[in-house]
């Protein structure tokens, strides 16, 4: 069926275990000689992996994979590419659906098949399957993936809200499976969420043509760093707003860390880049969901480099800075993001304005900021 030719994959992925499963079966339907892989880490307390090979008849084939390291990740990684070979030396599968387990992030594996695409395979798209009405309760649960089963591995820390962000931007493709409990805030809500997406109905035709349609690895990892992320533009809809908010004017630690816990609980998904006066070389990434917040260096801001280090930096990455360029600070900005069904736009702006440098402060200059109080010292320099 395939002679001669590399075999596509498409990766399926999702917290939504229902709709990915109908994803995957219509996916199965649509497409004559498909099968569908699935490792089912759930088995992962009893040292192993479980593997599903299944076509839309049903299962064809299962097997064991051990652990690797203890990591049930480890073990899909080290499991999954040889028998997408197997598949691809066979010659009679047209298409494989790689259904992802719950937790498992798409970005991780679609890195992973990329770098292994070449005579054999090639990564065709990656597709996360969303229930529209279990967008917000799932972005806004705040449990450990460990507290609901989903923990891919001993020391898996994420929740379950960061993960399904990180799942739902990622995908250049999102799959609706739409109950009648799902009404306009929720579409609204995800529009706004990742508003560059194709969404397509699961049932539709098109969902088949997008599973072919190609996909860069290195463009939509660049979309989701930090100092070049695509992020959602201001919006009000249905009871959902979005909140840009942009400056270029340091905040005072001390002043934003005792914010912290507010602005995290301001909105169901914020994210986006930052800078404190005390650390003007680091570039800081801004990630929350759940009620739980991410903050860590993303790097350096382009303006602390020397001028013989800009050759190294990727194009987007300097296109991204010369649009924020500020005559004095470079590409050092504040630039947040706040995403949620009855966001206190204002509030949450004001309460942002109040962390920056007052006028005396600001008037200070660098040599005084930098003996401001080290407030985010346990966040960023814990070892």
């Amino acid at each position: 069926m395939r002679a001669g030719s590399r075999l596509p994959v498409v990766l399926v992925g999702g917290l939504h275990t229902d709709a990915r499963r109908h994803v995957v079966d219509r996916l199965l339907r649509a497409v004559p000689g498909s099968v569908a892989l699935h490792h089912d880490l759930a088995t992962a307390a009893e040292g192993t992996v479980r593997r599903h090979v299944r076509d839309a008849s049903g299962v064809q084939e299962s097997g064991k994979a051990p652990l690797v390291n203890d990591c049930a990740c480890c073990a899909l990684r080290e499991d999954l590419v040889p028998e997408l070979e197997r598949l691809a030396r066979l010659g009679l599968t047209r298409l494989a659906v790689v259904e992802l387990w719950d937790s498992v992030e798409p970005k991780a594996m679609a890195e992973v098949v990329a770098a292994h695409s070449g005579e054999h395979l090639v990564l065709t798209n990656v597709v996360t399957a969303v229930d529209p009405a279990l967008v917000l309760p799932t972005l806004a649960n705040g449990d450990d993936l460990a507290e609901t089963g989903h923990a891919a591995a001993a020391t898996d820390r994420r929740t379950v809200g960061d993960t399904w962000a990180r799942q739902l931007e990622y995908a250049p493709v999102l799959a609706l499976v739409a109950g009648e409990e799902a009404d306009e805030q929720d579409h609204a809500l995800l529009t706004q969420l990742h508003p560059t997406a194709h969404r397509v109905d699961a049932a539709s035709g098109e969902l088949a043509e997008l599973a072919f349609a190609g996909f860069d690895v290195e463009a939509a990892a660049t979309a989701q760093h930090p100092a070049c992320a695509l992020l959602p533009q201001e919006a009000d809809e249905a009871g959902v707003t979005t909140l840009v908010w942009h400056r270029t004017r340091p905040f005072h630690p001390e002043r934003l860390y005792e914010a912290l816990e507010d602005l995290c609980c301001a909105a169901a998904r914020s994210r986006g880049r930052f800078w404190l006066a005390d650390r003007p070389d680091t570039l800081l990434a801004w990630d929350a969901a759940g009620g739980a917040l991410c903050v860590e260096s993303a790097g350096p801001w382009l303006a602390s480099l020397p001028d013989a280090a800009w050759d190294l930096v990727p194009p987007v990455r300097r296109a991204a800075a010369a649009l924020d360029w500020h005559p004095e600070h470079g590409d050092r900005c504040q630039h947040l993001v706040f995403t949620s069904p009855g966001l206190d736009r204002s509030g949450t702006a004001e309460l942002l304005d109040s962390c920056l440098l007052t006028d005396a402060e600001y008037a200070a200059g660098p040599e005084s900021w930098q003996r401001l109080p080290a407030a985010f010292a346990p966040l960023l320099d814990a070892a």
